[in-house]
């Protein structure tokens, strides 16, 4: 993983790190990748004996969900994530956009079908955890937040304005980076793993009979018996692992040691010894099954156990909230999303940044869903359905590089990936279940989302095809200079084009209106690459045409952020003489207007154009000094 912050970060490529710094880095995803599920245990079992879908709490209906709790974590996070999907990196990077990246660009280039098929489902798999960061805030700082009603229940009524309060102040902070905080992240997590650990770890030794549930046909007999009423616990059971995708999400910037060394010796103890501590509470006193995570805590250490809680909840909502800015990025390099503000806000931390459009925009979607569902339990019916789906999704795309690129046997990949599916189906159809509960809400703003990204993404190749007919071919362009010179005039201009073969409209109406073209002139182009970072070395590629033309073509990663200043420090290593206080650079200004016949229909015609007015400008997006860019309008019917 090539990033300009490989003294802080460590990447499979980087080797084995020394005792020191693999301890460093294993207390930093501590901090940011474990809070999701770390927190789970705050609601997971609880909403399985008392929630809309709850079952009585008996011994052997203890015994079985636990058994599929402690199943579910095994196999779905130790076996699927961390040992085979971990596997499935893009130079280091995980997550579902850099593993659709990764497919694609291996993808057999003959099968249209199932290139466009990879790309939908992982686009969906995208938009869909757009759902999940809107969710895992509400429900994680609310179930919290809740535990005021245990110390103090004449304040019940505050819970919803101080979570409000909470995720408002979250939000606002956002526009200053974690840098800062960052530090405090991993021992405010590792001092909540170990007291939720301890506090388990003393009830188990009350009531050791609970540790029975670690045999798997507990489990499969409270499915049995329950029939109907225990596929739908399945629901429930699964808050239990809901931050796994986290872990493959966030692999780019720790590496696998670190995760699963944290993984192995911390948190899935801690876990399990909580899971079974609340299940011995629920067998010795099944009244406490409204909260059996505070039941675990001791009178006197309640309200320390509250804002230990409130913490950490808020650091697994931060990086729900990082994770959203990152997947922003890269949709914006891939193409699928406009163009938005994005800012850096550490210059030691690559992946830190942050993006006020989906900052507010989340902020205004959690507030709403507290104050619309009013409970944890409630959330709780909605949360899930997007995270099996992306899971599901994942485990199709495994199935792909699996087969494709490592060219594994057939038959154990069809094995292994259709064991993974069974689990993640049974898991998804739970969560769908409760459809009219909730679930609803995040499958909505998932379509919403992937219909925004594929409209956005055909509009401007639409868009682009249109501008391509109205214009030349730089071989062209170069052939018609050769009968017909305009007048030269001494300088420097850049013009941005799209499409590196043709010539920009901008070029073309500045010549037939003020009848000249510049001494030197650059078409400079940006392609963004299916791998997270380019080299510098391989960054910018200069092509000398004829007439002082010369065609820039200037590769990014999709985790990269386009700078026009480096393009032209690397421009001028290859024996190029621009010199940026000098340049000017011409845009095209596009007037889009709807009516022409094609495939898109009209409302997708007129939400891309809505879409294209109020994405960013170039100028501001390659961060172009605005004193020395002129604007060309051009009308465009598409």
């Amino acid at each position: 993983m090539p990033t300009s912050s490989e003294d802080s970060l460590l990447s499979h490529h980087s080797g084995d790190p020394d005792l020191k710094r693999l301890a460093s880095l294993s207390l930093a995803a501590l901090g940011v990748v474990f809070g999701d599920i770390g927190t789970s245990p705050l609601y997971a079992i609880r909403e399985c004996f008392h929630g809309e879908f709850s079952i009585p709490v008996t011994t052997p209906n203890v015994l079985g969900v636990l058994s599929l709790l402690i199943w579910a974590i095994i196999l779905i996070v130790t076996l699927k994530y961390l040992t085979f999907i971990m596997k499935a990196d893009n130079e280091g990077e995980g997550g579902i956009l850099a593993l659709t990246a990764l497919i694609i660009s291996h993808s057999r280039k003959n099968n249209n079908n199932e290139r466009w098929f990879l790309i939908g489902i992982g686009l969906f798999g995208a938009a869909l955890l757009y759902g999940d960061g809107m969710i895992t805030p509400s429900i994680s700082v609310l179930s919290a937040v809740e535990g005021i009603k245990i110390v103090a229940p004449s304040f019940s009524p505050l819970m919803i304005p101080v979570t409000i309060v909470i995720l408002a102040g979250l939000f606002l902070f956002q526009h200053h980076g974690t840098a800062k905080v960052g530090a405090f992240f991993g021992p405010i997590i590792l001092i909540w793993f170990i007291s939720i650990g301890l506090l388990g770890l003393v009830e188990i030794v009350c009531y050791p009979r609970i540790l029975k549930a670690v045999f798997p046909w507990y489990g499969i007999e409270f499915l049995l018996n329950n029939h109907s009423k225990g596929f739908m616990v399945l629901g429930a059971v699964f808050l239990s692992v809901t931050g796994a995708e986290a872990l493959y999400a966030d692999m780019g910037h720790f590496g696998r040691k670190p995760i699963r060394l944290t993984w192995l010796l911390l948190v899935l103890p801690a876990l399990l010894l909580n899971y079974f501590g609340q299940g011995a509470v629920l067998l010795s006193s099944p009244e406490k099954s409204s909260n059996p995570f505070y039941a675990l805590v001791p009178s006197w250490g309640m309200i320390p156990m509250v804002i230990l809680a409130t913490l950490a909840t808020i650091i697994a909502s931060q990086a729900l909230i990082t994770g959203v800015f990152s997947l922003t990025q890269q949709g914006i390099q891939l193409g699928y999303i406009p163009r938005l503000t994005v800012r850096h806000t550490s210059a030691s931390h690559i992946g830190q940044i942050y993006v006020p459009a989906a900052n507010w925009s989340l902020m205004f979607a959690t507030i709403a869903l507290v104050a619309g569902f009013g409970s944890s339990s409630r959330l709780a019916s909605a949360y899930g359905v997007a995270v099996t789906a992306t899971m599901l999704i994942s485990a199709v795309l495994f199935y792909y590089v699996a087969r494709d690129i490592w060219k594994w046997n057939r038959f154990a990949v069809d094995l292994l990936v259709g064991f993974f599916m069974i689990i993640d189906l049974s898991f998804f159809g739970a969560s769908v279940s409760k459809l009219f509960h909730g679930a609803w809400f995040p499958l909505v703003i998932g379509f919403i989302l992937f219909t925004v990204m594929l409209t956005w993404k055909q509009g401007r190749q639409l868009l682009l095809k249109q501008v391509q007919d109205r214009t030349l071919t730089v071989g062209e362009f170069v052939e018609s200079l050769a009968i017909q010179q305009p007048q030269r005039v001494k300088g420097q201009a850049v013009f941005l084009t799209a499409n590196p073969d043709i010539v920009p409209i901008a070029l073309l109406h500045n010549m037939r209106h003020n009848k000249i073209l510049h001494s030197e002139v650059g078409l400079f182009h940006f392609s963004t690459e299916r791998v997270p970072r380019v080299p510098n070395s391989k960054k910018v590629e200069v092509v000398q045409l004829s007439y002082g033309l010369y065609k820039i073509t200037a590769r990014y990663g999709f985790m990269e952020y386009p700078n026009i200043r480096q393009v032209l420090a690397l421009t001028n290593q290859q024996g190029m003489h621009f010199r940026p206080e000098a340049i000017s650079y011409f845009l095209n200004r596009e007037k889009i207007v709807t009516g022409m016949k094609s495939k898109m229909s009209l409302w997708r015609k007129k939400l891309f154009a809505l879409m294209a007015r109020n994405a960013l400008s170039a100028t501001a997006y390659y961060d172009l000094p605005s004193g020395q860019v002129i604007e060309i309008g051009v009308q465009v019917q598409i």
